[in-house]
């Protein structure tokens, strides 16, 4: 551990398997979060596990939801005097008020390769698009993940992958990127790459789910290739998200299951 590392501020915000992946990485060189920021009952899936790993803090200091945008919780982590805020996969939306309070900033860990597929969705929009895939390391501003790029890496999409194999790579390439700019993170010599916000593509959670992108038309001539694109884009973990046909008055969900010879 490099001298001073243990004095950094820094308050954890996130969720999901990979959200456990980096703070166990971070508690590993000795920084304990002053505060930690988890999803809500409705929302979670880890936030009981990064509660645990961050038994040392007080009650206070576990923001639950949507406490830390709330006046007390932002009088809370403005009393921190805080580095940064490191989110990994915390699904609210952080007010102006919040972003402001590090002197560093609040960092984001997004699974894709900026500027392409802000929000959400980024395994099946970049199936569908055929846009650059990875995963980005970056500071949040106002916009929905327009922020400088800290570090980015790019993994290739193969014809075997759907969507929900190919997020599971997506999560472990988020883990190697922050594994690689935290060193630099800790030191403060990292480099800040702006976006252009015009440049390369966004999607809203209701995007996903419109019935052009997700019914398959049973009587349409379409290009072999084209519709296993789609089935491949749209076989995730959620098979309301599935692509679909109609038949009798009834709906049927269609997902893949790809094996490579």
């Amino acid at each position: 551990m490099s001298k001073g590392q243990s004095n950094l501020r820094i308050a954890f915000a996130g969720d999901r398997d990979i959200g456990v992946a980096v703070l166990r990485r971070i508690l590993a060189d000795e920084v304990k979060p002053l505060a930690l920021l988890v999803s809500d009952p409705a929302k979670a899936s880890h936030a009981d596990e990064l509660t645990r790993m961050c038994s040392f803090l007080p009650p206070e200091r576990i923001l639950v939801g949507s406490q830390f945008r709330q006046p007390s919780g932002i009088e809370l982590l403005r009393g921190l005097d805080l580095d940064y805020v490191i989110g990994v996969h915390f699904p609210y939306v952080v007010p102006p008020e919040v972003l402001s309070l590090p002197r560093q900033g609040v960092l984001n860990l997004h699974p894709a390769f900026l500027p392409y597929n802000r929000g959400w969705h980024t395994p099946s929009w970049a199936i569908l698009e055929d846009t650059p895939i990875g995963a980005t390391l970056h500071f949040m501003d106002e916009g929905v993940d327009t922020g400088d790029i800290v570090h980015q890496k790019r993994i290739e999409i193969s014809p075997g992958h759907t969507a929900n194999s190919l997020y599971g790579e997506l999560k472990e390439l988020e883990l190697t990127v922050f594994e690689e700019a935290w060193p630099r993170l800790l030191a403060g010599d990292y480099k800040r790459q702006r976006q252009d916000p015009s440049a390369g593509s966004e999607h809203k959670r209701k995007d996903l789910f419109q019935p052009d992108i997700q019914q398959i038309d049973l009587d349409a001539t379409v290009k072999a290739s084209d519709l296993l694109r789609t089935l491949r884009a749209l076989t995730t973990n959620q098979v309301n998200e599935a692509a679909y046909f109609e038949a009798k008055g009834n709906r049927y969900r269609v997902q893949l299951l790809l094996h490579e010879e």
